[in-house]
């Protein structure tokens, strides 16, 4: 049996549409603002990517701009306990 697909997230109304070659300055500050508090708050490149209309790569790129260490790719590893 197939996996069922994942959800695909849709814009937020106030970036829906805004990803352009020249975008308006205050819009890029609010995006770029966004991506970097959301992602610290745990949100993956791909989630911020759909959330923001932007491209996977438009999302690194501004992490990258901003100097965001980016975590390492996959699920964090479960933490095992003291009492196995």
């Amino acid at each position: 049996m197939p996996y069922p697909s994942r959800p695909q997230l849709t814009a937020l109304p106030e970036f829906a549409g805004t990803a352009t070659t020249r975008p308006d300055p205050d819009v890029q500050r609010r995006v770029e603002a966004f991506i970097v508090q959301q992602y610290a708050a745990g949100r993956s490149l791909r989630e911020l990517a759909e959330l923001t209309d932007r491209s996977f790569s438009a999302v690194r790129n501004i992490l990258s701009r901003h100097g965001v260490r980016r975590r390492e790719a996959g699920a964090e590893p479960l933490r095992r306990t003291s009492s196995l």
